[in-house]
C-alpha cells in the first residue's frame, strides 16, 4: 500500500556529480514520504519498509543501464538509500517530538492526525530535517518538501506544507534565519537557497 505521486517532479540532470547527488536526495525524500504513508495506514515495520524500497523499489546499475522492457511508469531516478533510510527511522524515533510540534504550527481546531495521510508525512519528515540536518539550509529543506507536495497535490496542500514549515523552521533555526537576514542587508541581495553537496560521510548514515 504506496500512495504514487501524481506529477513527476522534474529535476536538472546536470552531469555534475553535485547536480546528480542532490537530485538522489530529493528521490530519496519521496520515496521516504511514500514509506512514511504505508507504514502509517498499513502499520508497516520500519525495518521491513526500508528494506522494501531499497531491494524492491530503488533503481540499480543494472536496471538503469540494462530497461528490461518498455513502461508507461515514470522512470525513477537514483535514489540516496542512505538518506532515504535515514528520513524514514528519524521520524519514527523523534516523532513524539516532532507531531506535538506540528500541532502547534496548524490552524487552530486542526491536529497532526486529522491532517490528509500524505501530506501527514510530508511534514513530519520535513520537520524531522529541520530538526537533525542543520547541515541542510532551512529554505531548502522547505523548497523541497513543497516540491514534494505539489507531486502529490493540486489544491491547498502544497501552501499548507510551506506555512507549517516555514513557522517551524523559523522556531528551530533562529540563528540561521537571523545570519541569512543581516548577510542579505549586508550584500543587500538576497541570499542563496542551495543545498550543499552531500559529503560521504554524511551520505553513507
Amino acid at each position: 500500500m504506496t500512495v504514487k505521486p501524481r506529477k513527476v517532479v522534474r529535476r536538472a540532470s546536470g552531469k555534475a556529480t553535485g547536480s546528480a547527488n542532490r537530485a538522489a536526495r530529493s528521490a530519496g525524500r519521496m520515496a521516504a514520504v511514500q514509506a512514511l504513508y504505508q507504514m502509517d495506514l498499513a502499520g508497516t515495520d520500519v525495518t521491513d519498509v526500508i528494506h522494501e524500497f531499497t531491494t524492491l523499489r530503488f533503481p540499480t546499475e543494472e536496471t538503469e543501464a540494462n530497461p528490461a522492457e518498455e513502461t508507461t511508469e515514470p522512470k525513477t531516478p537514483a535514489t540516496d538509500a542512505a538518506f532515504f533510510a535515514e528520513l524514514v527511522r528519524g521520524v519514527v524515533r523523534r516523532q513524539r517530538d516532532i507531531d506535538p510540534m506540528i500541532d502547534h504550527q496548524l490552524a487552530l481546531n486542526w491536529r497532526l492526525k486529522r491532517v490528509d495521510s500524505t501530506l501527514r508525512a510530508i511534514l513530519r519528515a520535513g520537520a524531522f530535517e529541520l530538526i537533525e540536518r542543520r547541515d541542510i539550509p532551512a529554505r531548502v529543506v522547505i523548497n523541497e518538501y513543497i516540491e514534494v507536495a505539489h507531486a502529490f497535490f493540486d489544491d491547498d496542500e502544497p501552501k499548507v506544507a510551506n506555512g507549517v514549515l516555514d513557522r517551524l523552521a523559523r522556531r528551530l533555526r533562529v540563528s540561521e534565519f537571523e545570519m541569512r537576514r543581516t548577510s542579505a542587508q549586508d550584500k543587500n541581495e538576497p541570499p542563496a537557497d542551495t543545498e550543499p553537496d552531500p559529503s560521504p560521510d554524511r551520505a553513507n548514515g
